[in-house]
């Protein structure tokens, strides 16, 4: 596990110098003093006793973010430093997350967070606000939104599809079930990133992105398979038949199913027959007051 951490660490490293290449000495210089100013604040957010403490503390952080951001060159530089903030860049480089979460003391999460997507004519980074509206949302898997009517979760996963980009996320939700999604994001021709599309086959249904709720002391593997092209994950079941519906008492039941891409789609596979070892990478929430279990099987 060491060696497997060691290596997954040296990669980070390579590909963070590797950005920082792209820079001139006197660039980098810049993007630091706002990394230093950034991480402070970034500190006082997690650190407030309170809910409107946080988010007094993160709206400082918000506009300082949104400040170095909006410099196109920002996109090459790392912010490693800012070890609560997730970056993640699509595969092609033309475009970047920066997401953070905001727990709150009922359990629940707000998530905030920017793209930074290449425009189509002008082949410059444009930077674009993530505003969660998620607590307004009652139907996830058939909503469709802009940057501005985000549904929010933290992505771990991109997987360039065509014309779209597949998501993996993680939202925290509340005490007592946690979700993981497939999301779907494309840009509008003027660049605007627009998220959720219906590309996934099920029986009876063709969602725009797909949800995963389950018990929030679990864990439950969501990966992208590059060899396969499939996105594996744990069939999620209750622990009684009674409790059907009822996500909370939901885990993993040492079965597997699948979203198999063919002919720009994903389509739905039950039981699938993989190996599919289980990787702590695979939690990738923030709560480590948790005490979680890698499997969960009903009775």
């Amino acid at each position: 596990m060491k060696k497997v951490l060691l290596i997954i660490s040296y990669f980070l490293f390579i590909t963070c110098t590797s950005l920082a290449q792209n820079l001139s000495d006197k660039d980098v210089a810049y993007f630091k003093k706002y990394e230093d100013s950034l991480k402070v604040m970034q500190k006082s957010i997690y650190q407030a006793k309170t809910d409107s403490a946080k988010f007094k503390n993160n709206a400082k952080f918000f506009r300082l973010l949104d400040e170095v951001l909006l410099n196109t060159l920002s996109f090459n530089y790392p912010f490693d430093s800012l070890t609560e903030i997730k970056r993640l860049t699509s595969p092609d480089k033309k475009f970047r997350f920066v997401m953070w979460d905001v727990p709150r003391s009922d359990g629940t999460y707000t998530y905030f967070g920017f793209i930074q997507a290449m425009h189509p004519k002008t082949k410059k980074y444009e930077l674009y606000e993530l505003s969660d509206k998620s607590a307004t949302v009652k139907s996830p898997e058939t909503y469709v939104g802009d940057n501005s009517k985000w549904f929010g979760m933290l992505y771990y996963s991109i997987i360039p599809c065509g014309d779209y980009y597949t998501l993996l996320g993680w939202d925290g939700n509340d005490k007592i079930s946690s979700r993981k999604f497939i999301d779907v994001l494309s840009f509008k021709k003027d660049g605007t990133p627009l998220f959720g599309k219906a590309v996934f086959k099920m029986p009876k249904k063709m969602p725009s992105r797909v949800m995963f709720e389950y018990n929030a002391k679990l864990t439950m593997t969501l990966r992208y398979n590059p060899t396969s092209e499939s996105i594996v994950f744990d069939h999620l079941a209750p622990k009684e038949d009674f409790l059907d519906k009822q996500y909370q008492f939901y885990g993993p039941d040492l079965s597997y199913d699948a979203f198999i891409y063919r002919r720009s789609r994903w389509n739905f596979e039950e039981e699938v027959d993989v190996q599919n070892p289980r990787n702590k990478l695979d939690n990738v929430h923030h709560d480590k007051n948790k005490k979680e279990k890698a499997v969960y099987t009903p009775k």
